[in-house]
């Protein structure tokens, strides 16, 4: 199943150096439940993985950076026979109003490419 396959991927941070934009992300190193990396205009920041159930969700939160931040990864298998998966991604961060008027957008936009890397990457890794 589809859902199975994305899940096992995104549940293990070492396999995210696939879907990262290198123009704007360095210096990544990365366990299966945690990653540290420097974002280009943001500084160094991390990544840890504080619960998973499987092939349904993923929870991460921030383990340094310029902010805290909760992240939560949810699947679900829309058509067996396709084997087609929705995806919602849930960001809850801790921005003060003066941060969220500087990087709120490039959060927005960082997400919205993110999930552009994933789908095209989910698309030719797993529909050959």
């Amino acid at each position: 199943m589809l859902d199975e396959k994305i899940y096992t991927f995104l549940s293990d941070f070492t396999n995210l150096k696939n879907i990262i934009p290198a123009d704007k992300v360095s210096d990544f190193s990365a366990t299966a439940d945690s990653c540290q990396f420097t974002v280009s205009g943001l500084g160094k920041a991390g990544l840890k993985m504080v619960e998973k159930e499987p092939f349904k969700l993923i929870k991460i939160t921030s383990n340094g950076g310029p902010f805290s931040f909760f992240f939560w990864i949810q699947l679900k298998p829309v058509d067996e026979e396709t084997s087609s998966t929705a995806l919602r991604l849930t960001l809850e961060a801790e921005l003060n109003p003066m941060m969220r008027m500087v990087i709120g957008n490039q959060i927005q936009n960082g997400l919205d490419k993110l999930v552009d890397y994933m789908v095209e990457y989910f698309n030719m890794k797993f529909n050959n």
